[in-house]
């Protein structure tokens, strides 16, 4: 069974990256990284927090051991695991035995609000470091703010830069997910089915606006459940 988490670490190191969503790399250490996106997206937080604790509906496959982000699932409790079955490769010899792989645990769910988990996640896994994964929600005017921090420390096989960058775009691949299943905040609406026939010029939109304050303040006011 290929190992598609480390598959694709190996090629965000070797420079085939892509970023699908808002994201970076906010801080660095000798030991540890920090990576930052958010995205904004037309739903209320009840509606985010209910499509938040499914990943099997926004997971990326291509992030997943098992090749299918359908065996991927959250108990959004502390304690509870975002963990995913492998299910075994049957053959004419017989039934093979499924495996399964857990992510990271729960740690606190508040619901609507704060979803954080403490695991390595991906290549990590197999490194003495561990990660915290927190989700915070935001309801703002048409819809909700997200903020996905995830904090890496401690002992790691990997240069910093090489798998800061790697971990950064992973995590900017799922909270992409997530956003597409919701829907983004400001997409274009369809157009219509026939242009208005006046002669009247068209009316002027005003072009959209990043959100107030530095990214700092930013994150100072979402909060981050402490």
């Amino acid at each position: 069974m290929a190992n598609r988490f480390f598959l694709a670490a190996a090629l965000l190191l070797g420079g085939v990256a892509t970023s699908p969503a808002t994201a970076e790399v906010v801080s660095t250490s000798g030991d540890g990284f920090v990576t930052r996106a958010t995205a904004e997206v037309a739903a209320e937080p009840l509606a985010v927090w209910l499509a938040l604790i499914k990943p099997a509906e926004w997971w990326n496959s291509e992030h997943t051991w098992s090749g299918d982000a359908a065996n991927m699932i959250l108990t959004p409790q502390a304690g509870g695991c975002l963990c995913e079955t492998i299910p075994g490769d049957d053959s004419e010899e017989g039934f093979a035995m499924d495996g399964s792989a857990h992510h990271a645990t729960v740690v606190q769910a508040f619901p609507l609000r704060v979803l954080r988990l403490r695991g390595g996640l991906g290549p990590l896994q197999g490194e003495p470091a561990t990660g915290i994964l927190t989700v915070t929600l935001k309801e703002i005017d048409g819809g909700t703010r997200i903020l996905w921090e995830y904090n890496v420390g401690g002992p790691m096989r990997y240069e910093i830069a090489g798998i800061a960058g790697a971990v950064d775009d992973v995590m900017s691949q799922q909270l992409a997910g997530l956003r597409d299943r919701l829907g983004a905040l400001g997409a274009a609406a369809p157009a219509p089915a026939s242009a208005p026939t006046s002669d009247a010029a068209p009316e002027k939109t005003e072009p959209q606006t990043a959100p107030e304050g530095t990214l700092e303040e930013q994150i100072d006011a979402l909060g981050d459940g402490e």
